[in-house]
């Protein structure tokens, strides 16, 4: 099975507003495995692997977020898929 993995950081009013909890939710909900964290710049980072379809399909629920929250960007660069990550994990603000 062919598996894409790509980094994200999100910016806009993305912090106090729930985008974890419902970026968590969003990555179940596509079987995308992962992490996503605050940064302490005010954007929001994420790690997200998974088929093709599953990815693209949480990028573009990241590029809207959870209803409070006001997405300006989200930038997307490719990355090495990690056989260690099962699952999508809330990690520590870095």
């Amino acid at each position: 099975m062919h598996h894409v993995a790509r980094h994200l950081v999100i910016h806009g009013r993305v912090q106090g507003v729930g985008y974890r909890d419902a970026a968590v939710r969003a990555a179940h909900a596509h079987a995308v495995s992962g992490w996503v964290r605050n940064r302490r710049d005010g954007t929001v980072e994420a790690f997200a692997q998974g088929k093709p379809e599953a990815v693209a399909a949480f990028i573009a629920w990241c590029r809207q977020g959870p209803s409070m929250a006001r997405v300006a960007a989200v930038d997307v660069t490719e990355a090495e898929p990690h056989a260690a990550h099962h699952g999508f994990e809330w990690r520590a603000t870095e």
